[in-house]
């Protein structure tokens, strides 16, 4: 076993950001800033459904106050379906079935949990959800489960439909 001490490896400098508590907030116009990145998240996670990848990106960019929930003003081309370095920074690893935190950071989220600190999303699904990242080369893109923070790629020639959570940001 190499010791960390002194050598430059990531275990001896030990960056990292501290997390916000609250770590999400619910704006209350249909949408939940993550206060780690920046991201605004629309606070449906499930609004349309499994989708193709070509449905999924189309969805994501149309997406409009009025539509979903919103009323937060936004306009059509001001949401896109997250990348996958996006999705990846929702997953809290320590929770399964989903692996996401509640508001404050401290708990997994639980459908219809009330938050004193503010910040839920409805209707998330512990399933696969896509990103906008393609593999180079391939027709494929990436995938994240929110059931356990898996990630994977898939065609998206072969009609695969998968859940759509679009975003904007950060502000």
């Amino acid at each position: 076993m190499i010791p960390c001490s002194d050598t430059g490896l990531d275990g001896d400098i030990r960056a990292g950001v501290t997390v916000p508590s609250p770590r999400f907030t619910d704006n209350a116009n249909g949408t939940v800033t993550d206060n780690l990145s920046g991201l605004i998240w629309l606070k449906n996670a499930n609004c349309f459904g499994t989708q193709s990848l070509a449905n999924a990106l189309q969805a994501a960019n149309a997406l409009a106050s009025v539509s979903c929930g919103l009323s937060d003003g936004s306009a059509e081309g001001d949401w896109r379906l997250p990348n996958v370095k996006e999705l990846q920074s929702l997953i809290h690893f320590g929770f399964v079935g989903p692996a996401l935190s509640n508001a404050a950071g401290t708990a997994q989220w639980r459908e219809g949990d009330a938050f004193s600190a503010g910040g839920a999303f409805s209707n998330l699904q512990s399933n696969w959800y896509w990103s906008s990242t393609a593999w180079p080369g391939r027709p494929t893109a990436w995938f994240v489960s929110l059931y356990d923070g898996f990630t994977f790629d898939a065609g998206v020639t072969n009609n695969t439909h998968l859940h759509v959570w679009p975003v904007r940001g950060p502000e």
